[in-house]
């Protein structure tokens, strides 16, 4: 190993939500045969770490797990429902460093819809505002983009940006984490429409981490109309998920989950460095599947920066030189698209967005 790494730990795959686009609640782990203390301490020193679930806050015992972790990694963000205010409030007065970042998927109709959790909405609007009242910085919503809430999509992110919180995006992914899901956009233009508003939002702010985040928004209308990453992906070899059961994986985007060891019967360097390890790097610098994930983005944005740099300075350059603003069809498979060169229905048989 060389530095530190970028860790997502699964502690649970047990979820009190419904969501549309997820169908993990239908497999869940068993408690007993999750995560334990031992297998925690056996991780690497990592400069951040994602705690993850199905809901991590099912887990009674998610502050013992988070005391652990705090002793090996420099971040700590907690993505959550926000359902469970009590435990969450009393988890981050322990640790008021750690992140925490709220699945919300619009405006209260359409996310208790989308989410399946009766009263979601008020229940983590609540707990954000709880927090920001307790003083906890590193709060904000996650929101997955699909045809349903995406005009919604910029009102919420105003609704972040009058509180001083963090607004993530994510889109329609198809993977084995999902389990069984036959995620697609379909109407593409839409959806890639509300993404440009929300670029041209943060390109106009005064704010350098909004405009990195444009450019992640960027990339997700790249991923909806299947096209290849704009960055390269390094996931297994400076970046891991690891699950309830102690499998460690490169990432939760394959087809099929790619187990790189065990972690429960393993040290760290025996896994790490295994032929297990080796094989499935291999695999993932020949995949295909061109995922646009904030997991696997977000070390690959820093790790080549000049990339969304460059992006960045000319579109600010551009918004504030000659006043023109982002738009969608820089990107010629959009142009394509709406000049009819490109149907939906090569779009629907090649793209990533849709199981195969």
């Amino acid at each position: 190993m060389k530095g530190k790494l970028n860790g997502t730990v699964i502690v649970t795959y047990r979820c009190n939500a419904r969501c549309t686009m997820c169908n993990r609640y239908k497999n869940p782990s068993e408690p007993e045969k999750e995560l334990t203390l031992e297998t925690i301490r056996k991780l690497p020193p990592m400069y951040f770490t994602n705690i993850t679930g199905g809901e991590p806050f099912i887990r009674t015992d998610l502050p013992d797990i988070v005391r652990e972790l705090s002793k090996i990694s420099d971040r700590i963000v907690i993505s959550t429902n926000g359902y469970f205010t009590e435990r969450i409030e009393a988890l981050c007065k322990e640790f008021p460093n750690v992140g925490i970042r709220i699945s919300i998927e619009g405006l209260e109709k359409t996310n208790n819809e989308i989410r399946g959790l009766e009263d979601g909405f008020n229940r983590g609007y609540t707990t954000l505002k709880r927090l920001a009242e307790m003083g906890v910085e590193d709060i904000g919503f996650g929101m997955t983009v699909q045809d349903k809430n995406a005009s919604e999509l910029v009102e919420l992110y105003k609704i972040s940006d009058e509180l001083g919180m963090e607004f993530a995006t994510a889109s329609l992914h198809n993977s084995f984490y999902f389990v069984e899901t036959k995620n697609i956009i379909h109407d593409r233009p839409a959806v890639a429409q509300c993404f440009e508003d929300l670029i041209n939002k943060m390109l106009n702010s005064n704010s350098p981490k909004k405009w990195f985040r444009a450019y992640f928004n960027h990339g997700l209308i790249n991923y909806i109309y299947g096209q290849k990453r704009l960055l390269p992906c390094d996931m297994a070899f400076d970046t891991f998920f690891i699950d309830p059961f102690g499998d460690v994986m490169p990432c939760n985007g394959t087809r099929e989950n790619e187990v790189m060891g065990n972690l429960n019967v393993q040290t760290w360097e025996e896994l790490w460095n295994s032929e297990r390890a080796k094989q499935v790097r291999k695999k993932v610098r020949c995949c295909n599947r061109a995922c646009w994930m904030i997991g696997s983005v977000s070390p690959a944005m820093h790790k080549y920066i000049w990339k969304p740099l460059l992006w960045v300075f000319h579109h600010r350059f551009l918004r504030f030189y000659k006043r023109k603003k982002y738009s969608m069809f820089e990107n010629k498979i959009v142009s394509d698209y709406r000049d009819g060169k490109v149907t939906k229905e090569m779009l629907d048989a090649s793209s990533t967005c849709e199981c195969k």
